[in-house]
């Protein structure tokens, strides 16, 4: 299983919020290129990278550092945030992202996830941001009817892949992550899920790691790292993930 450290930036900083909260922040590092390098330097495969400030309103938000971010790295970065046009799209995929992570734009305009789909096809991740079981949209302000399941079935309908799907409600909080939300989205939709919200603790990624057979393919873990509860090197042990060989950061 593939564990993602993440990279939340706000106004240019890496921090983490309680529950997608804006009002419960905490500011972790100064520079984000440094904390991707950090990850990198420590044998992370993948970056998760999420521009808080894209998500939450329009613009570029961060878009810059991230562009710094793709061109400091030489291990791919799966990107999200203020992603709503192709133009938004072309510009982060040219610029290096190895994945770009549609939230908003997935829900409320289908023909542009087509579009997406059929331009950049496995590149395109969808993020199913949930708060008791409903999907979430606008930075997790906006929770409407639509289920995060039957949300799930329209995306492989429409040709999705891969969703990261995140626990609106374990989301920094170090409660551990919502398992069986997580499994029950897999095993009903035959989706690659990666969990993000909630990963505390060792126990919490060999949990699951357990869930690989049902679909989950991969854990987001950000808060755990920043305080220090567990190292990159242990949450990468505990989850059987691989870490970045030496030819692939020679790329």
């Amino acid at each position: 299983m593939i564990v993602f450290p993440a990279i939340d930036m706000r106004q240019g900083r890496c921090v983490r919020l309680l529950q997608g909260r804006a009002d419960r922040q905490t500011v972790y590092f100064e520079d984000p290129v440094a904390v991707a390098l950090r990850w990198e330097s420590e044998g992370a495969a993948w970056l998760h990278l999420v521009d808080l400030d894209g998500a939450m309103s329009a613009g570029p938000g961060n878009r810059v550092i991230a562009k710094q971010i793709f061109a400091a790295l030489q291990i791919p970065v799966q990107f999200g945030g203020g992603l709503r046009a192709m133009s938004d799209l072309d510009d982060v995929l040219e610029a290096g992202a190895a994945r770009a992570v549609l939230g908003t734009a997935a829900v409320q305009d289908p023909e542009f996830l087509a579009k997406a789909l059929e331009r950049f096809g496995e590149r395109i991740v969808v993020g199913i941001d949930a708060r008791d079981g409903h999907v979430a949209t606008h930075g997790w302000n906006k929770v409407g009817s639509l289920e995060a399941e039957v949300f799930a079935a329209k995306l492989v309908r429409n040709g999705v892949q891969r969703v990261v799907h995140t626990d609106i409600s374990k989301d920094g909080m170090l409660m551990g992550p919502n398992l069986e939300a997580s499994r029950r989205l897999a095993a009903s939709s035959g989706l690659k899920v990666i969990v993000s919200g909630g990963v505390a603790s060792l126990g919490d990624l060999q949990s699951l790691r357990g869930l690989e057979s049902s679909g989950v393919e991969g854990a987001i873990v950000g808060k755990a790292l920043y305080e220090g509860r567990l190292t990159l090197k242990e949450a990468m042990e505990a989850a059987g993930a691989a870490t970045a060989t030496s030819s692939e950061l020679a790329r």
